[in-house]
């Protein structure tokens, strides 16, 4: 796909998550398959009115899917394939509220994937540890619907989300289903319930610590606002999971995509091409990131 120069896509599916988010599947046009790791982000430009990066919250297909059209349990949309996948869009700028007014059938620009997503071929086979705050579950959306269709090639599988409210709870449907899943363990808090939300409240950090954690084999995958970064480091090194074993999406400080614009630098590291995904180890060089 073009670095510079956006390709044109096609919405074929829109739906509405929250009062401010939308869920788009999207379509190249020229119907090449289109590639990606879990994690990375693609560039979508609204015609006139300018463009924004915006991480893919699809799953890749399984490299041998056996797959039907009633899909996967658990799984609320089959992976993508056949050039689609999937985003999900906070209304926030001229960009986004744009596209919040495009139906079915628009066409819209499209460069990426870009950045690098996270490591997953090299977690088979060890316990993963899910951490997601609000929006932070787009991305990580991706990685473990990954992980869920490849499930024996991974042990043990927990997931945390925290949202603000119960009206701000993204891809509900999954979350709800993945809960009742056997084969892993989802925790589900937000901050301010109301009357009728009989779930856990508080803050995602109170999930961490009752969590069963063997350090040695554990990867953690963290996506959230920039405030849940150091309270969660904070828990997981009192777990004792090595800093090489955590990663981190600074998927939120990109812009142009391509390390030109300068937007997303911290001291001498384009995040946009050297992440969005970090390990802590590599971040703790950069004081500026969390």
């Amino acid at each position: 796909m073009p670095l510079y120069i956006p390709t044109l896509a096609e919405i074929v599916q829109v739906r509405r998550l929250t009062a401010l988010e939308k869920w788009f599947k999207i379509r190249t046009k020229d119907g090449v398959s289109f590639s990606y790791e879990p994690g990375q982000f693609v560039e979508v430009s609204v015609f006139g009115i300018g463009e924004a990066p915006i991480s893919i919250s699809s799953s890749p297909p399984p490299l041998n899917p056996l797959l039907t059209k009633e899909g996967i349990k658990g799984r609320s949309t089959l992976p993508s394939g056949n050039g689609t996948f999937e985003i999900c869009v906070r209304k926030v700028g001229d960009v986004t509220t744009a596209l919040h007014s495009l139906e079915e059938g628009a066409i819209v620009g499209l460069r990426g994937p870009f950045g690098k997503g996270f490591p997953l071929s090299q977690m088979k086979g060890c316990d993963l540890l899910f951490i997601a705050g609000g929006l932070g579950i787009v991305p990580l959306r991706s990685a473990i619907n990954y992980v869920l269709d490849r499930r024996d090639d991974f042990s043990n599988i927990t997931i945390l989300y925290g949202a603000k409210t119960p009206a701000e709870i993204l891809f509900a449907d999954e979350l709800f289903g993945w809960q009742q899943r056997k084969d892993i363990e989802c925790e589900i808090t937000v901050d301010k319930p109301d009357s009728g939300w009989a779930g856990k409240s508080g803050v995602i950090t109170r999930l961490i610590p009752p969590l069963e954690i063997d350090a040695k084999r554990t990867y953690a995958l963290i996506v959230g606002p920039p405030v849940m970064y150091k309270y969660v480091l904070m828990e997981l090194g009192i777990k004792k999971i090595p800093e090489a074993q955590i990663y981190i999406s600074l998927e939120r400080r990109m812009k142009c995509g391509v390390g030109k614009c300068g937007h997303c630098q911290i001291n001498s590291v384009y995040v946009c091409q050297e992440g969005p995904v970090f390990s802590y180890r590599t971040l703790k060089f950069l004081s500026e990131a969390i």
